[in-house]
């Protein structure tokens, strides 16, 4: 059996990462696409991103608008920390589960559709000054 089990789950507890962070899993978006939003507003404010991913002209920056006001409101209701102090300090897409589903093809063949997901994780950090 375990033993520590309250010293571990103590040390893991004081080295968490205290930054607010908002995750997204099973979104039916390949994560090829997302990175390509994600490079751009990575490093940016909270504001300028915002800004970039409204008026961009991608299907996941529906998504990634929605994750980051996510990730803003946790850091206002949970840490007490004020939006426009805050900038994008990493941001992932990672693959999820693919769904596989099945294309006929000619002469009996059949062509597999590999349909991609995506987990994504926005982490916002405070403005240094």
């Amino acid at each position: 059996m375990a033993t520590r089990i309250k010293e571990k789950a103590k040390f893991r507890q004081e080295n968490a990462d205290k930054r607010p962070r908002a995750i997204a899993k099973y979104i039916r978006i390949s994560p090829y696409k997302v990175r390509q939003v994600l490079d751009v507003i990575r490093g940016k404010s909270y504001v300028e991103a915002n800004a970039i991913l409204k008026n961009t002209n991608k299907s996941s920056s529906e998504v990634l608008v929605k994750l980051l006001n996510s990730a803003a409101a946790n850091a206002e209701n949970n840490l007490g920390m004020d939006r426009n102090d805050l900038f994008v300090a990493e941001c992932f897409a990672d693959q999820g589960p693919t769904l596989k589903r099945i294309r006929p093809r000619a002469k009996g063949r059949a062509y597999r559709i590999l349909k991609r997901t995506s987990h994504i994780t926005i982490v916002l950090d405070k403005i240094a000054e």
